[in-house]
């Protein structure tokens, strides 16, 4: 009687091998190269849009004959460290109240610059305000989970209104796989569970569509707000 152990193992063909070789570097080299080729896009546009407001006397193509990509970004930076220099000094910030007001004249010119300040104030300069932890909450019905980052505890005429007999926090649902859109939700604190995984991975649990998953945690660990 044969021994089954002694048996050769059945090894993958020349074929197959190279098929797996293949998709391996497939996964490598792809993730690498459409990171290359978006910087390098990225460049292009900010130099195309950059470059031709430059007076000629400062490109550097007039000096080295050659049109170097990423230069427009360049001056795009010291630019804009310059303004925010600028804007920070008194004279600086007495021009910005002159334009405001004079905007603010303009009925249409207003709504956009209003609009466009906004963002730029929420995604720039209040750095200090951003999500403070990721969550599992029930939505949009009981016993269906979703991925929400709590942003703050409400407050004013919101958390006045809800009739709650706990806090009511606020929460950012992002949708798949643009986590920068999604449904602003405001849940009684009880409602709310607290994960250990950071803002980061839970970005990227909602971008890879549930593909990438942390670091698995102790299930039997209660959560922090139990």
């Amino acid at each position: 009687m044969n021994d089954p152990l002694s048996e050769p193992q059945n090894r993958p063909g020349l074929l197959a091998r190279l098929r797996s070789s293949f998709l391996t570097g497939i996964v490598v080299i792809l993730p690498v190269g459409l990171t290359i080729w978006l910087l390098w896009t990225l460049a292009g546009w900010i130099d195309g849009v950059v470059l031709p407001l430059v007076p000629q006397t400062f490109q550097p193509e007039k000096y080295i004959g050659i049109n170097l990509r990423g230069v427009g970004i360049i001056f795009f930076l010291v630019f804009t460290i310059v303004i925010g220099w600028i804007a920070k000094g008194l004279i600086g910030r007495s021009l910005i109240r002159y334009a405001e007001t004079l905007v603010d004249r303009m009925p249409f010119v207003r709504s956009i610059y209003s609009g466009a300040k906004q963002l730029a104030e929420t995604v720039f300069a209040q750095s200090e305000r951003s999500f403070e932890r990721a969550c599992l909450i029930q939505y949009p019905r009981k016993g269906i989970w979703a991925i929400g980052f709590v942003s703050t505890e409400a407050k004013g005429e919101v958390a006045g209104r809800a009739e709650t007999s706990s806090p009511l926090l606020s929460v950012f649902v992002p949708t798949t796989p643009n986590p920068t859109s999604g449904f602003l939700l405001f849940f009684p604190q009880e409602d709310v569970i607290e994960l250990d995984m950071t803002i980061e991975d839970a970005a990227k649990l909602v971008i890879s569509a549930g593909l990438v998953y942390p670091n698995a945690k102790d299930p039997t660990k209660p959560p922090r707000n139990a």
